[in-house]
């Protein structure tokens, strides 16, 4: 392991918490999964809606975790399984207690001016969507510059933003936090503990409509970000985003530099041509007045224009801007959102296009004209697999029907459907590009196995709760066994 972050005395008085063991011992760092854990890094014991982490304790113990952090009311249960040769602690093993939902959030992220790097530059991204995969860029674009610490996968809630924080190094360079939301108010409280130098909002869009009355409640609760920028920070923002100027605004109102990307003329930072391809673009922008051209390797406008953000933060930050655009050209979509399987079979290859992780209207429509980006001459026909995007509330059947636009503009031939609110998209697709319609995934599954052939391209997307991903590992596993 590393240098540890934390010593145990640290975290227990940072928490008001009790501990067994010596304050001086080290912590490496933090895990909320015992399946994964390090020997000498903390376990952090999160109830959530399905698990409760308690649970897991005697496992993290098993597996040398140096503090597990659980209630007070756990560490009675733990002594009670004290007895037993398999739950005996060894000499190295602490234990401390303290309420994690609570404490997390508020005392090990407040200790970040006392353990984190006063030398770091740290990004913080949002948006309605492109947040992992602009994080992800980042992460690529400033490895040439220096270390680089950011979220893993999608940490980007109460409890992934604060763990990201409480595992950042001392001595990186730059910090890379998703910070996201469900609610009015929870961005704010975030970036509180981040306190960026740089935050990005990549966009805004009808998201999560169910929590909120209007796209400009949304466009607020984005800006919360901006709340939370160090003194003379600047805010990055899409400038083709209709909520632009409302964005700004609070960015403004908070002492922040403004620096607008896309490609509208008045932008800061602007795309002046672009040649979008299947398997990535090739670009010239203009980056803040320095002129740049690159390759991107993931396809899609949409990536095209989170890139602008990227490199406007890289040049922000005063790293070597570059390389960060030559690094760029290794971007590859993050695991479930625009990951593609190619598997050859005697009869010709198929593509897969794993979407599944999410599904919003904007990134819907993203994905749907990424699939359009594929040439007749290396896939015959383009196939949409699609699922239910949750929490748009009473909205949704409409902004499902309104993809139709997309399915069309995109030469969409065959589209599969799942869920109660993609029956409208379903019924507004002419009859001649309707594969096959079910309530669930799983009844999907088999129309969709025995339909798809070689020479098709087949993107798969819906939000998590749609449950799309299994479809994904059933195509695969389908034409890996032909």
């Amino acid at each position: 392991m590393a240098d540890p972050l934390w010593t145990l005395g640290e975290v227990v008085s940072a928490t008001d918490g009790r501990c067994e063991g010596d304050p001086a011992a080290p912590i490496a760092g933090f895990s909320i999964d015992s399946r994964a854990i390090e020997p000498g890094e903390g376990f952090i014991a999160i109830r959530g809606p399905n698990r409760d982490g308690h649970d897991f304790v005697p496992k993290a113990l098993e597996a040398d975790a140096a503090a597990p952090w659980s209630r007070r009311r756990f560490r009675r249960t733990l002594q009670s399984r004290r007895a037993t040769p398999m739950h005996q602690p060894s000499s190295t093993r602490r234990v401390w207690s303290g309420c994690a939902t609570r404490s997390m959030r508020s005392t090990i992220s407040a200790g970040r001016a006392a353990t984190a790097p006063t030398m770091a530059v740290v990004i913080a991204v949002t948006g309605s969507a492109g947040k992992t995969g602009t994080k992800e860029a980042l992460r690529v674009a400033l490895q040439p510059s220096g270390s680089v610490h950011a979220s893993a996968k999608s940490f980007n809630n109460h409890w992934g933003v604060p763990l990201t924080l409480a595992n950042m190094p001392r001595d990186i360079d730059y910090g890379v936090f998703e910070v996201g939301m469900n609610h009015a108010g929870e961005i704010a409280a975030l970036t509180r503990l981040v306190r960026p130098h740089i935050a990005i909002v990549t966009t805004v869009a009808p998201v999560h409509l169910g929590f909120f009355a209007s796209v400009e409640e949304i466009a607020d609760a984005k800006a919360e970000i901006f709340e939370g920028l160090v003194p003379g920070g600047s805010a990055v923002i899409n400038r083709d985003n209709p909520h632009f100027e409302r964005l700004a605004a609070v960015a403004r109102s908070e002492g922040a530099e403004v620096v607008s990307f896309g490609e509208h003329e008045q932008s800061k930072v602007r795309v002046m041509h672009c040649d979008l391809g299947p398997d990535g673009s090739t670009v010239t922008s203009d980056i803040l007045g320095e002129t740049l051209t690159y390759r991107v390797g993931a396809p899609g406008r949409h990536v095209v224009q989170n890139t602008l953000g990227v490199l406007a933060a890289v040049k922000l930050a005063g790293a070597d801007l570059k390389a960060a655009a030559d690094a760029l050209g290794a971007l590859q979509p993050p695991a479930g959102r625009g990951q593609r399987f190619v598997i050859a079979t005697e009869r010709g290859p198929v593509c897969i296009v794993d979407e599944s992780y999410n599904a919003n209207p904007a990134s819907m429509r993203a994905a749907l004209a990424t699939l359009g980006l594929t040439p007749r001459s290396e896939y015959k026909r383009r196939v949409a697999v699609l699922g239910d995007m949750l929490e748009l509330g009473t909205e949704g059947p409409r902004l499902h029907k309104e993809l139709a636009e997309a399915v069309d503009a995109a030469g969409i031939d065959v589209v599969f459907a799942s869920g109660t609110d993609m029956a409208s998209l379903f019924e507004a697709v002419p009859k001649e590009r309707r594969g096959a319609y079910a309530k669930t995934s799983e009844e999907l599954a088999p129309v969709l196995l025995s339909s798809v052939q070689p020479g098709d391209i087949v993107m798969v997307k819906g939000s998590l709760g749609s449950r799309m991903a299994p479809l994904v590992e059933g195509l695969k596993r389908e034409f890996e066994y032909r």
